[in-house]
């Protein structure tokens, strides 16, 4: 099933469709933030190394998942139609 621009979504599919996203906005947080405490641990313990170039490769590409992306454009739009 091919997703709608979501511009052409109904107010309330809007609705559903930010309860969606939000768990995964949520969960990508924690994500990220977890491997950013692996990171500032590892420098900590001054282990600075390939390992640590593994969860920075990970948080790059959570932030630049097409998901994030279309999630920022949900809450414009929320709010542009004031929905929120």
């Amino acid at each position: 099933m091919k997703q709608k621009e979501l511009s052409e979504l109904t107010d309330h599919e809007l609705l559903e469709e930010a309860k969606k996203l939000k768990s995964f906005s949520i969960t990508n947080a924690f994500l990220i933030g977890f491997l950013v405490g692996i990171v500032i641990f590892s420098l900590i313990k001054s282990t600075f190394g390939f390992l640590m170039l593994i969860p920075l490769y990970f948080i790059h590409k959570l932030i630049n998942d097409p998901k994030a992306k279309r999630s920022k454009a949900l809450n414009e739009l929320l709010k542009e139609r004031n929905l929120k």
